[in-house]
Protein backbone atom coordinates (compact mmCIF):
# COMPACT_ATOMS: atom_id res chain seq x y z
CA UNK A 1 0.00 0.00 0.00
CA UNK A 2 2.65 2.52 1.05
CA UNK A 3 4.81 1.51 -1.88
CA UNK A 4 2.02 2.45 -4.30
CA UNK A 5 1.40 5.79 -2.54
CA UNK A 6 5.10 6.56 -2.56
CA UNK A 7 5.37 5.58 -6.22
CA UNK A 8 2.48 7.88 -7.14
CA UNK A 9 3.98 10.75 -5.16
CA UNK A 10 7.34 10.33 -6.89
CA UNK A 11 5.65 10.20 -10.31
CA UNK A 12 3.66 13.37 -9.60
CA UNK A 13 6.75 15.17 -8.34
CA UNK A 14 8.64 14.13 -11.46
CA UNK A 15 5.90 15.41 -13.76
CA UNK A 16 5.71 18.71 -11.89
CA UNK A 17 9.47 19.21 -11.94
CA UNK A 18 9.67 18.44 -15.64
CA UNK A 19 7.12 21.12 -16.60
CA UNK A 20 8.22 23.93 -14.30
CA UNK A 21 10.54 26.63 -15.59
CA UNK A 22 12.97 28.58 -13.50
CA UNK A 23 13.30 32.34 -13.82
CA UNK A 24 17.07 32.17 -14.11
CA UNK A 25 17.16 29.26 -16.58
CA UNK A 26 19.06 30.44 -19.69
CA UNK A 27 17.81 27.41 -21.63
CA UNK A 28 14.10 28.04 -20.98
CA UNK A 29 12.49 27.61 -24.41
CA UNK A 30 9.64 30.01 -23.58
CA UNK A 31 12.10 32.93 -23.17
CA UNK A 32 13.85 32.64 -26.53
CA UNK A 33 11.96 35.41 -28.34
CA UNK A 34 12.55 39.10 -27.57
CA UNK A 35 8.78 39.59 -27.19
CA UNK A 36 8.60 36.90 -24.51
CA UNK A 37 11.54 38.42 -22.65
CA UNK A 38 9.98 41.90 -22.89
CA UNK A 39 6.65 40.57 -21.62
CA UNK A 40 8.43 38.81 -18.75
CA UNK A 41 10.34 42.00 -17.95
CA UNK A 42 7.10 44.01 -17.92
CA UNK A 43 5.43 41.51 -15.60
CA UNK A 44 8.40 41.55 -13.22
CA UNK A 45 8.49 45.35 -13.27
CA UNK A 46 4.77 45.50 -12.50
CA UNK A 47 5.19 43.08 -9.59
CA UNK A 48 8.15 45.08 -8.27
CA UNK A 49 6.20 48.35 -8.48
CA UNK A 50 3.23 46.80 -6.64
CA UNK A 51 5.56 45.51 -3.94
CA UNK A 52 7.25 48.91 -3.70
CA UNK A 53 3.86 50.60 -3.25
CA UNK A 54 2.92 48.06 -0.57
CA UNK A 55 6.20 48.58 1.28
CA UNK A 56 5.88 52.38 1.10
CA UNK A 57 2.32 52.22 2.44
CA UNK A 58 3.45 49.91 5.24
CA UNK A 59 6.38 52.16 6.12
CA UNK A 60 4.12 55.22 6.16
CA UNK A 61 1.72 53.37 8.48
CA UNK A 62 4.62 52.37 10.75
CA UNK A 63 5.88 55.97 10.82
CA UNK A 64 2.41 57.25 11.74
CA UNK A 65 2.12 54.65 14.50
CA UNK A 66 5.58 55.58 15.83
CA UNK A 67 4.65 59.27 15.78
CA UNK A 68 1.41 58.56 17.65
CA UNK A 69 3.32 56.46 20.18
CA UNK A 70 5.87 59.24 20.76
CA UNK A 71 3.06 61.78 21.18
CA UNK A 72 1.33 59.50 23.68
CA UNK A 73 4.55 59.04 25.64
CA UNK A 74 5.18 62.81 25.62
CA UNK A 75 1.63 63.43 26.85
CA UNK A 76 2.08 60.81 29.56
CA UNK A 77 5.35 62.42 30.67
CA UNK A 78 3.70 65.84 30.83
CA UNK A 79 0.72 64.44 32.77
CA UNK A 80 3.05 62.62 35.15
CA UNK A 81 5.14 65.78 35.74
CA UNK A 82 1.96 67.78 36.41
CA UNK A 83 0.79 65.08 38.83
CA UNK A 84 4.15 65.13 40.65
CA UNK A 85 4.01 68.96 40.94
CA UNK A 86 0.43 68.84 42.26
CA UNK A 87 1.34 66.13 44.78
CA UNK A 88 4.37 68.11 45.97
CA UNK A 89 2.20 71.20 46.43
CA UNK A 90 -0.41 69.14 48.29
CA UNK A 91 2.27 67.64 50.57
CA UNK A 92 3.64 71.12 51.32
CA UNK A 93 0.10 72.28 52.14
CA UNK A 94 -0.47 69.29 54.44
CA UNK A 95 2.85 69.91 56.19
CA UNK A 96 2.02 73.62 56.59
CA UNK A 97 -1.47 72.76 57.89
CA UNK A 98 -0.03 70.33 60.41
CA UNK A 99 2.54 72.95 61.42
CA UNK A 100 -0.25 75.36 62.32
CA UNK A 101 -0.79 77.40 59.12
CA UNK A 102 -4.53 76.84 58.97
CA UNK A 103 -4.90 78.83 55.75
CA UNK A 104 -3.05 75.95 54.02
CA UNK A 105 -5.69 73.47 55.24
CA UNK A 106 -8.21 74.67 52.63
CA UNK A 107 -6.31 73.04 49.76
Amino acid sequence: MWVRVLGCAIALAGMTAATSAYADDPYDPTMRSPAARARDKAIIRSLNLKELARVRERDARYAAEARASRNAMDAYAADRARYERDMAAWRRAVAACRAGDYSACDN
